[in-house]
């Protein structure tokens, strides 16, 4: 009889520990990496210019 009790009473009391135990959310990510991309795309659009220019230069002595 008292391991019916006790068994009821450790039933009850893990039930309410469970209602206090919640799980935290997950910690926020991380900030995005500040990647500066003027450097390149300066000299990746200064390169398409150049080239762009050769073309036209050369199909323009062509003719």
């Amino acid at each position: 009889m008292k391991t019916k009790y006790f068994a009821a009473f450790l039933v009850v009391v893990l039930i309410s520990i469970s209602q206090f135990a919640l799980a935290q959310a997950p910690p926020p990510p991380p900030p995005p990496a500040a990647v500066p991309i003027d450097g390149g795309l300066s000299l990746l659009l200064a390169a398409g210019l150049g080239f762009g220019a050769k073309k036209a230069w050369d199909a323009r002595k062509s003719d």
